[in-house]
């Protein structure tokens, strides 16, 4: 067992690699707003390819090619990570998608939503059991959207095509035995064949998918890769040193700086009924980070005891 001396280092670091992940993931829409001349689908092929060759780079770098060989060596583990690759290019789609259409609010509403989305997934798939105050949170969730629904008019198809898309994602990650930096490698090696044939053949048809007359946008698209891989290294190094708990409640931090970002910089209209609809989530969310807070602390107390 670690003293508190070696452990309070640990968990500084951990704590200060996950608000680096949080908030570099919080910040992507402003990243992608250099890239808006481009077409959404473009910059996703962008950045598959550029995210391969980065993630790739640090692998070789740290001597743990090794790890993806190890992958590549097992069948299902490809095939799961194939399921999961085509998961988060969806999601990178809508995403990029959404920025590019000045809709950021429904991303951030889509990443408050992804927590709740996930325990439907472990409700339905893993037939897990929802505490009392977990059920509470769902259902207020699911209220939202209705609500959302009713008085705009339609379903926030944005919001709920991310937090599924990104919901379904962790649990194939979560079933699949791989650490996530090399997972991540294989899931953009495996898209890289299709984003880079996708590129030639816009290429082909004339699109300009260098842009050429505007070389800091081409530089941009390059650095797709490396905001991809760098909060992931950085998420994988606070999972490492930080309890599951505090994770989960620094999710919240992207969402929010998305949700700021679209009211007060970008000037985003935030009508009465998207208000409701996150007055509800961010209710139901409360409640659910209480009862997760709840868990950990009576379980850590439970431990303490034996």
């Amino acid at each position: 067992m670690k003293s508190s001396s070696e452990a309070n280092p640990e968990f500084r670091q951990g704590l200060l690699y996950g608000l680096a992940a949080y908030g570099m993931w919080g910040f992507f829409p402003a990243y992608y707003k250099l890239t808006d001349s481009v077409p959404a689908d473009l910059i996703v092929a962008h950045r598959i390819v550029w995210a391969a060759f980065f993630v790739g780079l640090f692998l070789v770098v740290r001597r743990r090619m090794d790890e993806v060989w190890d992958i590549f060596r097992q069948p299902r583990l490809v095939g799961l990570l194939s399921v999961s690759a085509t998961l988060v290019a969806v999601n990178w789609l809508i995403f990029v998608w959404a920025i590019g259409q000045e809709r950021i609010l429904e991303v951030s509403l889509g990443y408050f939503i992804n927590p709740l989305v996930s325990i439907l997934i472990g409700l339905v798939v893993l037939r897990e059991r929802l505490r009392r105050l977990q059920a509470v949170a769902v259902a207020l969730a699911a209220f939202a959207v209705c609500v959302q629904a009713v008085i705009a008019g339609g379903l926030p198809w944005i919001s709920l095509g991310l937090a599924v898309s990104f919901g379904a994602y962790g649990y194939v990650r979560k079933i699949t035995p791989v650490p996530a930096t090399p997972g991540m490698f294989v899931e953009t090696v495996l898209l890289s064949p299709l984003a880079a044939g996708y590129l030639a053949i816009g290429l082909f048809w004339g699109a300009d998918i260098f842009v050429r007359d505007e070389p800091l946008v081409f530089i941009a698209l390059m650095g797709t890769g490396i905001i991809t891989a760098l909060p992931l290294i950085c998420f994988s190094a606070a999972a490492r040193r930080l309890p599951l708990v505090l994770i989960g409640l620094m999710q919240y931090m992207a969402p929010s700086i998305h949700f700021v970002m679209a009211v007060y910089v970008w000037g985003e209209p935030l009508d009465p009924a998207k208000l409701l609809t996150f007055v509800i989530i961010w209710t139901a969310l409360a409640i659910f980070s209480f009862d997760a807070w709840r868990a950990w602390v009576s379980g850590a107390t439970d431990q303490a005891k034996a």
